[in-house]
């Protein structure tokens, strides 16, 4: 493990225009790309600006789900993987202000039953096996293959990029895994053991008595989470990003997504109670054999020191710890995690 002068702007911006050997800079590709190459998407028809609504396959039938293109790089192709369950890819729109200046190949996209995909009501699709497969099908859509193919999983989809690479690592080319723990009831007991002792006594005791009672639609619930858990542990800046606070907004008003989320997660972040509750991979993490990078973060709602220990755990890791940063330490900590995985992903590329 590895721990302008003002009279000279026209005439700059004519000579942008008129030159078609405008790059983007990237050490790692076999040549410089040029901007025109770099957001060729070979459409001949209507250009989209890169969305595309892939067609899943699933045992309840067809559904589709939303994707976003950005560059185009046969050598490095970044799949970014949301949280929640069904919290959706608007949180994650922060990579668009790194990644393309690095000239990597991206893709947002919202897992089947989030808000921009299609939201089927079928119980039964929302099982780890079922997005796994998901994913692989995702990966053949947009022409990865294990030459290129990165998956970068935040929370939930950490553990969806986890499955992913036990089952389908020969199409991986890395594997990033930020802020999940290999051990759902290991977070459950972080959650509890660690973080709520941090909280002021007669808060826990409300939240605890509204738990008991399983009255998690009370209002006063989350006017008690919000400013002692979430902007403690989840997200940090105060106020949100405009991207954070669409992606809770459209997760708790979308009537399938939340319903997901809660079937999955459970009723908050506070912990977890659902699904998942008893989900445990840590023994499984010696079968990964690509090169994995771990991210912890010193406020997270997961300990960044299992994070660490999940480095040593898989065959080829690293670990980035993100010392200002929560559970979305791609925004509170914001320099670090985002020229950290770009430095790792480069390295890896080199290889």
């Amino acid at each position: 493990m590895r721990k302008l002068v003002l009279f000279s702007v026209p005439l700059l911006f004519l000579s942008f225009l008129c030159s078609c050997e405008v790059k983007v800079k990237t050490a790692n590709t076999p040549k410089d790309i040029t901007v025109a190459e770099y957001f060729n998407y070979g459409d001949t028809g209507v250009q989209s600006a890169g969305i595309k609504m892939i067609p899943i396959q699933t045992p309840a039938g067809t559904f589709k789900v939303w994707t976003k293109r950005f560059g185009n790089n046969p050598r490095i192709k970044v799949l970014l993987l949301h949280g929640g369950p069904a919290a959706g890819h608007e949180y994650m729109e922060c990579f668009e202000s790194f990644f393309p200046k690095e000239g990597f190949e991206f893709y947002e996209y919202d897992q089947l039953g989030a808000p921009y995909s299609d939201q089927p009501t079928d119980s039964s699709l929302w099982t780890i096996p079922r997005y796994v497969d998901e994913v692989e099908q995702v990966r053949k859509a947009i022409g990865a293959d294990a030459t290129n193919f990165y998956v970068l999983g935040n929370s939930w989809g950490g553990i969806l990029a986890m499955e992913y690479a036990l089952k389908y690592q020969k199409n991986l080319k890395g594997l990033i895994v930020a802020d999940m723990v290999a051990s759902c009831p290991d977070y459950g007991r972080y959650a509890y053991s660690v973080l709520a002792k941090q909280m002021d006594p007669k808060v826990l005791q409300e939240i605890k008595a509204i738990e008991a009672k399983g009255d998690f639609s009370n209002p006063r619930y989350e006017e008690l989470l919000m400013p002692n858990f979430y902007q403690q542990h989840i997200c940090r800046l105060n106020p949100w990003p405009d991207p954070v606070v669409r992606a809770f907004t459209h997760l708790d008003g979308t009537k399938v997504s939340k319903q997901i989320y809660v079937m999955m997660q459970g009723p908050s972040e506070f912990g977890i109670a659902g699904r998942l509750t008893n989900w445990d991979i840590k023994n499984r993490l010696k079968e990964i054999s690509v090169p994995t990078l771990m991210v912890g973060a010193k406020y997270d709602t997961m300990d960044p020191k299992a994070m660490e220990e999940q480095s040593k755990m898989v065959q080829h890791g690293s670990y980035l710890y993100c010392p200002n940063g929560s559970h979305m330490c791609m925004w509170d900590d914001q320099q670090v995690f985002m020229n950290g995985v770009i430095k790792w992903i480069k390295e890896v590329d080199a290889k």
